[in-house]
């Protein structure tokens, strides 16, 4: 990363959002892969092709529940002059043996089930009289309750023509076929379909761990007793969600008093744990803003490559930033603003494409669209200045929630999208068309 003088320089630079992400995204590399059992691999970036070993079906099946038959001998059927076959057995789902099905014969087969040798078709049991001679049933009974119905007689009231009702080997990929290409998001049914064809375990880039800790003497954790001058710590909550949200094993750290030795020493032994550290709070300009001061020492500087350097930038809220690596891993980390707003705002705009791009993905931010302001006055927004607002988006509109002031976290609560100003607007008036980060 930097040097200390680059550290100074930086300091006194006003960066822009996107030199800021650009600078992030260029050192930020993706994770090596690893093997992974399947389950262990959901939202997982797959790093090599799949190939199918074995066709799906394996086997002509049928698809529906009613009787393998041969096609000459329901030829012409109807409920007057119904075909009249010999019910020969049952093919249930995986019979190891079926029954052969020769002139005149039928036999009873379920959804699944191979179709038996001699059968060129299934006839839905709706068909048939399912065997009890009395009109078209509306299905079979159990088998258990009534083994004779896989002897006997069965009439079967309609025609089927070669191969109805019967899925084909193959017929949904084949053996050879390439079943997902790499860089596929592993989902519900790309997990699925590797279960399918026999895979158990996939390589992949495996979710990054990222270590969230926030940082303030006056923080205290939900269900404590609050004491003068307290606050419940919010920061480190809502950024492990969001971590997870974005793909993430996150581990969330108590909040740390504002000394520099306790944070650094914290921050030292999470390194073992963390892809990605991020912290909150002390990265501005107070004489107890500690996470400048203890990062200035932490992890191994000496190495090229290592370092922190605390930024401002044209954005509001969230100017003050940091970023760098520290430790012999180099592990990455970013150090956000205390205030609920401009933490989370930093996080989906800094650490969302951060962690994103650890997993391999190719997009890392979340999705833009074009929106008409619906708002009852204008929006101002500080000259030369990116500014994120809270909003509500549907059906093509936006509407602001709340102030643009950095602590209104119920406001936060009930967004979902962010109203981007750019720098050079000052004023933005109703009906007029912004762009909107959509957040879920």
């Amino acid at each position: 990363m930097s040097s200390a003088a680059t550290r100074t320089t930086g300091q006194d630079h006003l960066w822009s959002v996107d030199d800021h992400l650009e600078d992030i995204l260029a050192t930020v590399r993706p994770l090596e892969p690893i093997e992974l059992q399947l389950l262990d691999a959901q939202g997982c970036v797959l790093v090599e092709d799949v190939t199918v070993p074995v066709s799906l079906p394996p086997f002509d099946n049928s698809s529906m529940d009613g009787y393998a038959v041969r096609v000459a001998d329901v030829a012409g059927a109807s409920e007057e002059y119904p075909a009249v076959l010999t019910v020969v057995g049952d093919v249930a789902a995986g019979q190891a043996e079926q029954p052969h099905v020769g002139p005149g014969q039928a036999a009873r087969i379920m959804t699944g089930a191979p179709l038996p040798p001699g059968a060129e078709a299934v006839v839905p049991v709706e068909w048939t009289d399912g065997g009890l001679g009395e009109g078209p049933v509306s299905g079979m009974r159990a088998h258990s309750a009534a083994p004779e119905g896989a002897s006997g007689q069965v009439h079967v009231h309609r025609p089927a023509e070669a191969r109805a009702h019967v899925r084909a080997t193959g017929s949904d990929v084949k053996a050879g076929d390439r079943a997902l290409e790499a860089g596929t998001v592993l989902g519900p049914p790309q997990i699925g379909l590797l279960a399918a064809i026999g895979r158990g375990t996939v390589r992949v880039r495996p979710r990054p761990r990222v270590v969230v800790l926030s940082t303030g003497s006056e923080l205290v954790q939900p269900d404590e007793e609050l004491g003068a001058g307290q606050i419940y710590d919010s920061n480190s909550f809502a950024l492990c969600a969001a971590a997870r949200d974005a793909g993430a094993i996150a581990y969330r750290v108590g909040a740390v008093a504002d000394d520099a030795e306790t944070l650094r020493a914290t921050i030292e032994d999470q390194l073992i744990r963390a892809d990605l550290l991020v912290t909150t709070g002390g990265v501005s300009v107070g004489a107890y803003d500690v996470v400048k001061e203890a990062l200035s020492s932490v992890g191994d500087e000496d190495e090229a490559g290592s370092g922190i350097e605390f930024r401002k930038l044209a954005m509001q809220p969230g100017k003050p930033q940091g970023f760098g690596s520290i430790g012999p891993d180099h592990t990455p980390l970013l150090a956000l603003p205390g205030n609920p707003v401009s933490s989370y705002v930093s996080f989906e705009v800094f650490v969302r494409p951060a962690i994103r791009t650890l997993m391999g993905l190719k997009d890392v931010q979340r999705p833009t669209t074009r929106a008409t302001l619906n708002a009852d006055k204008a929006l101002t927004s500080p000259s030369g200045r990116r500014q994120f607002l809270r909003g509500t988006y549907a059906d093509g509109e936006v509407t602001p929630v709340g102030g643009a002031g950095s602590h209104l976290i119920a406001a936060l609560a009930h967004a979902d999208a962010l109203i981007v100003v750019p720098e050079d607007d000052t004023s933005v008036e109703p009906g007029a068309e912004v762009e909107v980060v959509l957040l879920g």
